[in-house]
């Protein structure tokens, strides 16, 4: 995931469903579980573990069974006193008594819970990256010190790499047209992290980094899903004692799920987002606008995607009255600095969410030189009544302005092109008339239209016609 390109705007449910989302998750819940039932007896570590003659005790009260029931009650432990539901009393006697943020879980507000939860969270995230048991005791030297060379592994780039993985994944999830809620094949979201964009054919090398990536991250997610981070399907563990590859090529494109499955859950894409804005990324949500300017809303939905612009949109209004809306969006739209043309347009894809209270705001601005052409639209749109007629100079100015903001949108879109086509040939003379527009982007529109036109001899005219512009503007 890039670090300069602008992250798309997510959709997150309210505070309120995604705290209760995350007293529901299984790894918090036992975490506040075990810390009502600390007491007195209760005894941990120096680091802070439950002691092993404890655990027992410990699985028994999460209702837990089986060869795991004591290694979930340890790590439910862990992220207890990690998020201060537990507190250690006296190191050297090692009791514990409740902490003071177990009340969060009860009687604070929705942000206390999240806040809670995101502490869960990097804890879960931090075991993730590190290597499973077996490995770390195979690493041990006789003094019982782990040897890290002999691991081959480095704690920073594992951390970096799940970071990568999960940041592909935030973004596959809110990118328009991308996963949505849809559930990433694993093999997929390995090979977003090896496979060079430009690779056509992966080498056999590549692809055994990629099986070797997809195994780690089936045994990151299994330690994820708990916490409440992911939906997550594991590999079919049959596949690991398939032998057959033409068998095994045959279940890959018959049913790619076997490979695993990931989705980001509401709560996953809350805390992922909480990361994205702690390490310093804009990471915008659907509602961020809602209470600021209307200047602040055209200029911050300038990139986002079509779906996503109009929700913020939507929210906005949602707060306003619609006649104090349209003068406010109105007012905002106007400017002769580059980024104008891009709100008018907004401005207009905003006014057309508004009803007929909306009128008078428009027919106030019908004179004036920026917004005439863009109330003349909206009225005549919305079948309203003695609609003056507007000037030639009012069309081209608008044609200008139009185009100048789809370069900002879109830059050399087919649409556009499209566009230019038309315009030339319904009228004969635009250029010899629209070099003369008394707009800033009158000199860059038509040189877009000569780079854009596929006749020569009309793209010739488009340059000559931008060279006069400029001329005429001092340029």
């Amino acid at each position: 995931m890039s670090e300069s390109s602008p992250l798309p705007p997510v959709r997150l449910t309210s505070e309120a469903e995604l705290a209760r989302d995350a007293l529901a998750t299984p790894l918090l819940s036992r975490a506040a579980r075990l810390a009502r039932w600390a007491g007195p007896d209760t005894r941990v570590g120096a680091g802070g573990e439950l002691v092993e003659e404890q655990l027992p005790g410990a699985a028994d009260a999460l209702g837990l069974t089986g060869d795991e029931a004591a290694a979930t009650a340890s790590e439910a432990w862990r992220v207890a006193v990690d998020t201060g539901l537990v507190e250690i009393v006296d190191e050297e006697e090692g009791t514990v008594a409740a902490g003071a943020d177990l009340a969060l879980l009860t009687s604070g507000a929705p942000q206390d819970v999240l806040g809670v939860w995101l502490t869960a969270l990097e804890t879960v995230l931090a075991d993730a990256s590190v290597p499973d048991l077996d490995d770390l005791v195979d690493a041990m030297d006789g003094g019982g010190e782990i040897d890290l060379s002999s691991l081959d592994w480095d704690p920073e780039a594992e951390a970096e790499f799940l970071d990568g993985v999960l940041g592909n994944l935030y973004l596959l999830t809110v990118s328009e047209g991308g996963a949505g809620e849809s559930p990433v094949p694993l093999p997929a979201l390995a090979a977003s992290m090896i496979v060079p964009d430009d690779m056509g054919e992966p080498t056999n090398d590549v692809l055994e980094q990629v099986s070797d990536a997809m195994m780690r991250l089936d045994d990151q997610f299994r330690l994820l899903e708990p916490v409440g981070l992911v939906d997550f399907q594991p590999v079919d563990e049959t596949l690991m004692a398939d032998t057959d590859e033409e068998s095994s090529a045959a279940a890959d494109e018959a049913d790619v799920s076997r490979y695993g499955m990931v989705r980001l859950t509401p709560l996953g894409l809350y805390g992922l987002r909480a990361r994205l804005l702690e390490s310093g990324l804009s990471a915008p949500a659907v509602g961020d606008l809602a209470d600021k300017g209307a200047d602040a809303l055209l200029d911050g939905t300038a990139d986002f995607p079509p779906t996503a612009a109009r929700a913020e949109t939507e929210q906005w209004l949602a707060r306003r009255e619609p006649l104090t809306a349209a003068r406010e969006l109105l007012a905002a739209a106007r400017g002769g600095d580059a980024g104008a043309p891009l709100r008018r347009l907004h401005c207009q894809q905003a006014l057309s969410l508004v009803g007929l209270e909306a009128e008078p705001a428009l027919r106030e601005v019908l004179d004036d030189a920026e917004l005439g052409g863009l109330a003349r639209v909206w009225l005549s749109e919305h079948g309203a009544a003695d609609v003056p007629p507007p000037s030639e100079a009012m069309i081209f100015w608008l044609t200008i302005d139009t185009i100048a903001a789809q370069l900002a949108a879109e830059g050399n879109s087919a649409e556009l092109q499209g566009l230019v086509e038309g315009l030339a040939q319904q009228h004969g003379g635009f250029f010899a008339a629209a070099w003369r527009v008394d707009h800033p982007a009158t000199p860059d529109v038509l040189e877009a239209m000569g780079r854009l036109h596929p006749d020569k001899k009309v793209a010739k005219e488009a340059r000559k016609a931008a060279f006069k512009a400029r001329s005429q503007q001092g340029g």
